[in-house]
């Protein structure tokens, strides 16, 4: 006999409480996207019905960020909550939180300043902030005075905060460009913007069209005032028109008492709608869709139950996994990820649609729409000299998967200063179709410009004119046909600048 003991002795307790450099590991898996993400959930949560994500910008740097909301706002008592490392407030069957330490992980994986200050009806504004990284002995967060609380919550928003709503604000953010060159900060934050914009879109696409949240991005600079605001659209992964016969179905199987419900979609086609090709690319989109609350946590992937294959990009398959499933499924704290258990792949292969259908069957139904899809040609097109500079990437692939390219150089469309009022100039050299700088304020209703900007003016001009930049020479029909462009489509501009110095 060893001298192994079974029950392990103790003398009393002694409390640990964690280190302050335990903040340093928050947030290390998240992106800004995901981040702002995890703070539209506390604004959700919070029964909110307007959301504001505004970028600050002061002598063309990028100095900060504010999420705005009209929800319930905070009491001096829960505020406290809030700010808490791993707090726990009751969660309600219906809320997006889950772990206590969503804001406090988005907002340190981006900035080492947070700031929050909001106000609950019948109650005076509050705030606190946590200083990131500061040496500290302890998890000390500073009272911001009420007064300043009141103000923040004051301001000029697109809506009233009054008589509830809460500000959270990050100073000292880690991820915008150190730099002041307005061409620079110009190209960050219209990508940031749109990337934003997208993963916005898609994850909460289920709560923007049932109309319960408006979701807006925005600039203020600090010089010049709030910039045009942009609405986030909702972005369907299975908002397709016209599905192949018989789909989508539903498939489930009993787990543990617990129905799982799969919905297998099949788009029709490969398609070049964003809902379709989504970020990242139609190809890594394909699989699985975890919705917790009607808010995506996952967008694709099979979780064992199929590798990736490129000719199973058709196929997507939405669960919510709002029930308990018995440790079927974990999510990350980030909600940017679910994984499945060992026991996942099994309840799937168990499932089963009213007609029989099962996974395996719709996954071969996915594969042979791929089949027939895949064989449309676009033979029967002309095809067209290939898009170059000045023409929006999004439109660039666009044309290149919908059109034939021929071998040649590529059409550029780029901004100049003219000498008179032609809307547009023909330089066949150079490859080069030059728009008048004169109608560039104008046709981008005063929004800044950047070298791909008016995108829809610019694949207009190249659909209507690419053909004149073909062959050796213009023939007698192609010169009749640019002076009928040019006499129509500058009229229309000049009717265009009237319009807009008249509302400026």
């Amino acid at each position: 006999m060893t001298d192994w003991r079974q029950d392990v002795p103790v003398l009393g307790s002694v409390e640990l409480p964690p280190d302050p450099h335990a903040l340093d590991a928050l947030g290390r898996n998240h992106s800004l996207e995901t981040a702002l993400a995890d703070l539209v959930d506390n604004s959700v949560d919070a029964g909110a019905s307007n959301v504001l994500i505004r970028f600050i910008q002061h002598h063309a740097r990028l100095i900060g960020l504010y999420v705005v909301d009209d929800g319930r706002g905070m009491t001096p008592g829960s505020i406290d909550t809030a700010l808490t490392l791993g707090g726990r407030r009751d969660y309600r069957a219906t809320d997006l939180g889950r772990f206590g330490v969503g804001l406090k992980a988005a907002s340190f994986s981006q900035a080492a300043s947070l700031t929050v200050l909001s106000r609950a009806t019948g109650n005076d504004a509050v705030g606190r902030r946590w200083l990131h990284g500061e040496n500290r002995d302890g998890f000390h967060c500073d009272i911001v005075p009420g007064d300043f609380a009141a103000a923040e919550l004051d301001r000029p928003w697109p809506f009233s905060t009054s008589p509830s709503g809460t500000v959270i604000r990050w100073d000292r953010v880690s991820g915008f460009p150190a730099s002041d060159d307005p061409q620079q900060v110009g190209v960050f934050l219209a990508r940031t913007m749109d990337h934003l914009r997208g993963h916005l879109g898609l994850m909460f696409h289920r709560i923007l069209a049932q109309g319960k949240l408006r979701l807006t991005v925005d600039v203020e600079d600090v010089d010049h005032g709030v910039g045009i605001p942009a609405d986030v659209e909702p972005i369907n992964p299975f908002g397709y028109r016209n599905a192949p016969d018989g789909w989508p179905k539903t498939l489930t199987a009993a787990v543990d008492g617990t129905l799982l419900t799969i919905q297998c979609h099949i788009w029709p086609r490969r398609s070049n709608a964003v809902e379709y090709r989504l970020p990242g690319g139609a190809e890594q989109r394909q699989g699985l869709y975890f919705y917790r609350r009607d808010r995506l946590l996952h967008a694709g992937g099979w979780e064992g139950i199929h590798a990736p294959d490129k000719k199973l990009q058709l196929a997507r398959a939405a669960i919510d996994i709002d029930g308990d499933f018995a440790g079927l499924f974990t999510m990350n704290p980030e909600k940017s990820r679910v994984t499945a258990g060992a026991g996942f792949a099994l309840a799937v292969g168990a499932a089963r649609a009213e007609d029989g259908t099962t996974i395996a069957d719709y996954l071969r139904a996915a594969e042979a729409t791929w089949g027939v899809s895949n064989q449309r040609s676009t033979a029967q097109r002309r095809p067209v000299t290939p898009p170059g500079r000045g023409i929006n990437p999004r439109v660039c692939r666009e044309i290149v998967d919908e059109l034939p390219q021929l071998n040649s150089e590529p059409l550029n469309i780029i901004w100049a200063k003219f000498d008179n009022d032609d809307l547009f100039q023909i330089d066949r050299d150079d490859m080069t179709l030059l728009l008048n700088r004169r109608y560039r304020a104008a046709l981008l209703g005063g929004r800044r410009g950047g070298l791909n900007d008016a995108p829809l003016v610019k694949a207009l001009m190249f659909l209507l004119m690419e053909n004149v930049f073909q062959g050796a020479h213009l023939g007698a029909r192609d010169k009749d046909n640019i002076d009928l462009w040019q006499e129509i489509l500058t009229t229309a501009a000049k009717a265009e600048l009237s319009s807009f110095r008249a509302q400026s």
